[in-house]
């Protein structure tokens, strides 16, 4: 037996996963859709487990959980009311955009550029700067030493650039459309 005041006393997120069907019941009973009764029973214990300090040992879980699950579906609710309804993209097509052609211009040197490399060059930048492998994980794939990839890399963003007349008197990047530098250097130079 313990002496008065020396009890533990549990933490009660251990308890949070008790109630979690209980949640569901009652997000279901408020949304009438499972992917959003879904949402706010995940939210609830989110917004739950980052502020159990706010929630008052000896009262009701349940009724707390509850309560934040309330808050949160109006939440959404009048976060939703706010959006505009597009199903047929009306609204959508009425927003003004870019000329597209400059980037089918771009795409097309690129292309153009990207397909005078060598082969090793072509494999190497798209694992590496358009699939996002780290250098590691492309000399695994090609079967070549980590420092092959990453010289082949630099070698083949080099040349690349200077296809494409992205290259200066000093060697260094002309910075030009983002799009394109994000392919051409995405792993490699860093741009300012």
């Amino acid at each position: 037996m313990t002496a008065p005041g020396t009890e533990t006393r549990s933490d009660p997120r251990d308890e949070i996963a008790l109630h979690i069907r209980d949640l569901r019941a009652f997000a279901m009973s408020l949304a009438r859709n499972h992917a959003t009764a879904d949402d706010l029973v995940q939210d609830t214990i989110v917004k739950a487990w980052s502020n159990i300090d706010k929630f008052t040992i000896g009262t009701d879980l349940r009724a707390w959980l509850f309560t934040i699950l309330r808050n949160t579906f109006f939440s959404y609710r009048r976060k939703v009311s706010r959006e505009v309804s597009d199903p047929d993209g009306i609204h959508a097509g009425k927003l003004s955009v870019l000329p597209q052609h400059d980037g089918r211009l771009a795409l097309r040197e690129f292309l153009f550029a990207f397909n005078q490399l060598s082969a090793e060059h072509r494999e190497v930048l798209t694992l590496v700067g358009a699939n996002g492998y780290s250098y590691e994980e492309a000399a695994q794939m090609m079967g070549v030493a980590t420092g092959t990839a990453k010289s082949r890399a630099s070698r083949a963003r080099a040349h690349l650039a200077s296809l494409m007349g992205m290259s200066s008197p000093t060697g260094n990047p002309v910075l030009t459309e983002a799009a394109t530098l994000g392919v051409v250097f995405r792993s490699g130079l860093a741009v300012a």
